[in-house]
């Protein structure tokens, strides 16, 4: 029998990296692995590491407007990521800690 508890996480990050490699568009198409290593040093170099986790996702259903973050439990979704929005999800991650 499964276990269900809280979630250790004040905030969980979830970068979609789906790569159709060409054939439609995809989140990948918009350097979303990047996005994902741009975030992961920003919450290790904020000192969050255990309170902000950085998760690949796989498709979220949303390609056309890709790249695709959700932050989870707060229900965020952001679209249309570029590695250079980065520091915008961080200020959103800011609050989120500022308020948790």
């Amino acid at each position: 029998m499964s276990v269900q508890k809280e979630s250790p996480y004040v905030a969980h990050v979830f970068v979609c990296t789906n790569d159709r490699g060409g054939e439609r568009k995809s989140c990948a198409d918009n350097n979303s692995k990047l996005v994902k290593a741009r975030l992961k040093e920003a919450v290790y170099g904020k000192g969050w590491k255990g309170k902000v986790r950085v998760s690949t996702s796989g498709c979220m259903g949303l390609c056309a407007r890709g790249s695709n973050v959700m932050i989870y439990p707060q229900k965020v979704w952001l679209s249309e990521i570029y590695p250079e929005d980065v520091d915008a999800i961080v200020s959103i991650l800011e609050g989120i800690m500022a308020d948790g």
